[in-house]
């Protein structure tokens, strides 16, 4: 009996490890994002990048990183072609900026971070070297408009929260 019960949670465990891998990848193909579950923490390497200050609410910054998105600067760097123009993604597996519940546990050197490396198992691809970093803070500022608009990351509060309080 003792035995039946650890196979039963040493299986538990492993569909659990996998719907967050799935989760923590963007999904995979035939839709759905999978249940919302906290991304893993960025690499020591990104832990530490935050957006410069004042660029939450830059109209210019947050129209740049709209060009940038579209790929109306860089034809090469078209993020709208999987996560469509108002953030509802237009390929399977593209993670929906409009869904605030998910997007809120991204913190934004997360999210840099994926922006930065790509996505592993997943079609996200890097853009680290087509973008320059501030290209990236700028997509990432456009971005969160779509499910968090008007927020901020704040670095010290490790929350977002309205954009306007952030330093």
């Amino acid at each position: 009996m003792k035995q039946a019960g650890m196979k039963r949670l040493a299986l538990m465990v492993g569909i659990l490890g996998f719907g967050f891998g799935v989760a923590a990848c963007g999904g995979g193909e035939g839709g759905g994002e999978g249940p919302v579950v906290p991304p893993p923490p960025a690499p020591a390497e990104y832990a530490d990048k935050h957006m410069p200050a004042g660029w939450w609410t830059d109209p210019k910054i947050i129209e740049e990183g709209k060009e940038l998105y579209i790929g109306g600067k860089n034809p090469d760097v078209n993020c709208a072609s999987c996560h469509g123009k108002d953030g509802k993604p237009v390929k399977a597996g593209a993670r929906d900026f409009r869904n605030g519940d998910r997007m809120k546990l991204y913190s934004d050197s997360v999210w840099f971070w994926r922006i930065s490396e790509g996505v592993p198992n997943t079609k996200m691809k890097p853009w680290k070297s087509k973008l320059s970093e501030e290209d990236r803070w700028k997509i990432l500022a456009f971005e969160r408009s779509f499910g968090l608009a008007g927020k901020g990351w704040d670095a010290n509060k490790k929350d977002w929260v309205p954009a306007d309080q952030v330093k």
